[in-house]
């Protein structure tokens, strides 16, 4: 590959060990402990970071052709987390085993493991293997997260990074100033290019974009996703903020046995499903879904509307309109006030208000033809051959249609479970991965990365104060206060500008 390493000032160090994985992230290895007595008794400890150039060897008897040289030569550097791996091995973690052995490893892989130095990187080109990564919020800081489990990049490996359950591979296409750098204390200079055409992979979750007015067609199978993005402008949301318009999400669905959900969020959630979302439709067949300045979580943004395969195979049309809002129409006030003077009397059996006149003459055809629903709380008219399809849910109360009441049963009452262990019924679920799972994603107030809340923190100072697991560990580093210098954890910041510097 004709890599520029520097010298190993004075280390020699070369073995080779069977590889053996294990489940660790980033690309630090785990060497014996022999290894380290030798690497300590030539002062390599003493010399910085140590970085290793992972080789794989060639076995004499391999049924290798020539077309498979390529990836018989493999070679990818890692850093190096412990010596605690068993004698003649050396543990691997994901990142780097994938690199090492793309397809299929040996029945015994060997692996040649070479103490080298590396300079520190200036610039490195990445290229995403499908489309969808550059949709991320913010997604050179989520790059910059996971580069900081790795202490080495080399050219041609493929770097994974993950976003919540989104996973999302990069190939290292250049390298600067070598074709092999440490990424550790230095800045870096990222390009990501797009993905060339011929490398785009459909399994990945894609944000297409939607304008207002157009409707764009597709198709779901059930259990998958199709994403679309819209957003929403200053000029649009002083109409809405002045009611005069509404926003209308809508699905029209073909009825062929199958059916849709439909999920709309606001970012940074760009990929709403059916635990975390902030509106959602769930009728069968077609759906509308009306968003108004009365929504709390709405403004100005971006937002991502989900269309989720709930049975069967489905095609459909989306699409997001500006709805003016109707008027009151001249005269409609006069005219309410007007009816309510006329003399009225109660229906005994719809409990509505007929002129008296013709109440004797409602009375006789209304008993005959409606009849009022029993259960408690609903009291709608119904006629009385629709009675029979107007059913109840009995574990939330709410009133169906009888043909829609299994999907209701399915998508608001079935337990669902959490990755973090707890089961729960959908309305609480959202509520959970929105504000309670230790998984959720957030972002931290003191280094901005995205990262997992975690559990409540230990100090019950920074639970009352609001902060995460994580939040409490970050925010307990040291910075200088701009107006005294003073060295101040990064949490007590503002306590320490309101008691010593603010004036009275």
């Amino acid at each position: 590959m004709g890599e520029s390493l520097l010298a190993g000032r004075g280390v020699v160090f070369y073995k080779i060990l069977e590889a053996v994985p294990f489940q660790g992230s980033g690309d630090k290895i785990k060497l014996p402990p022999s290894c380290f007595t030798e690497l300590s008794d030539q002062g390599a400890f003493d010399k910085g970071p140590m970085y290793f150039q992972l080789s794989l060897v060639h076995q004499e008897g391999s049924s290798a052709t020539k077309d498979d040289e390529k990836e018989n030569n493999r070679t990818t550097h890692s850093g190096v987390l412990e010596f605690t791996a068993d004698e003649g091995s050396v543990a691997i973690p994901p990142h780097v085993w994938s690199n090492l052995f793309p397809v299929d490893a040996p029945n015994i892989p060997l692996v040649e493991v070479r103490y080298v130095r590396l300079s520190k990187g200036t610039y490195a080109k990445l290229q995403p293997d499908g489309i969808g990564f550059s949709d991320l919020p913010n997604h050179k800081a989520i790059l910059e997260t996971s580069l900081r489990q790795h202490a080495t990049l080399s050219q041609d490996d493929v770097l994974t990074v993950k976003y919540g359950e989104l996973t999302y591979k990069l190939r290292v296409l250049e390298l600067k100033p070598s074709s092999s750098i440490s990424v550790l204390e230095t800045d870096i200079e990222v390009d990501i290019v797009n993905p060339g055409v011929e490398s785009e992979r459909t399994d990945q979750y894609v944000l297409k974009p939607l304008a207002f007015g157009a409707s764009e067609s597709g198709l779901v199978e059930e259990g998958n996703y199709m994403y679309y993005k819209f957003s929403i402008d200053d000029d649009t949301w002083e109409k809405l903020v002045s009611d005069d318009v509404k926003i209308e999400v809508k699905i029209d669905a073909e009825a062929n046995g199958g059916d849709t959900d439909l999920y709309v969020s606001k970012h940074p959630l760009i990929f709403p499903n059916r635990h975390q979302h902030e509106w959602s439709s769930h009728d069968v067949g077609s759906k509308t879904l009306i968003l108004s300045s009365k929504d709390r979580n709405l403004g100005t943004g971006t937002y991502s509307l989900a269309v989720y395969g709930f049975k069967g195979t489905t095609k459909y049309q989306v699409s997001v309109h500006v709805q003016e809002n109707s008027k009151h129409k001249v005269g409609q006030q006069a005219t309410h006030s007007s009816s309510m003077e006329v003399d009225t009397v109660e229906c005994r059996n719809c409990k509505h208000f007929i002129p008296s006149r013709s109440i004797a003459l409602h009375e006789a055809y209304c008993s005959r033809h409606n009849v009022v629903c029993p259960h408690a709380g609903c009291g709608i008219v119904l006629r009385i051959e629709e009675a029979k399809n107007h059913v109840h849910c009995d574990k939330c109360g709410q009133a169906f249609h009888l043909g829609e009441m299994e999907k209701h049963m399915k998508v608001f009452h079935e337990p669902l479970r959490c990755p973090c262990g707890v089961v729960l019924e959908k309305e609480d679920m959202v509520q959970h991965q929105a504000s309670d799972c230790p998984l959720r994603l957030i972002t931290c107030r003191f280094c901005g990365d995205m990262v997992q809340a975690g559990s409540s923190a230990m100090d019950v100072r920074d639970r009352l104060r609001g902060l995460s697991e994580h939040e409490s560990i970050c925010g307990s580093r040291t910075a200088p206060c701009d107006s005294c210098g003073r060295s101040v954890m990064l949490k007590d910041m503002d306590i320490h500008h309101i008691a010593v510097h603010q004036k009275n």
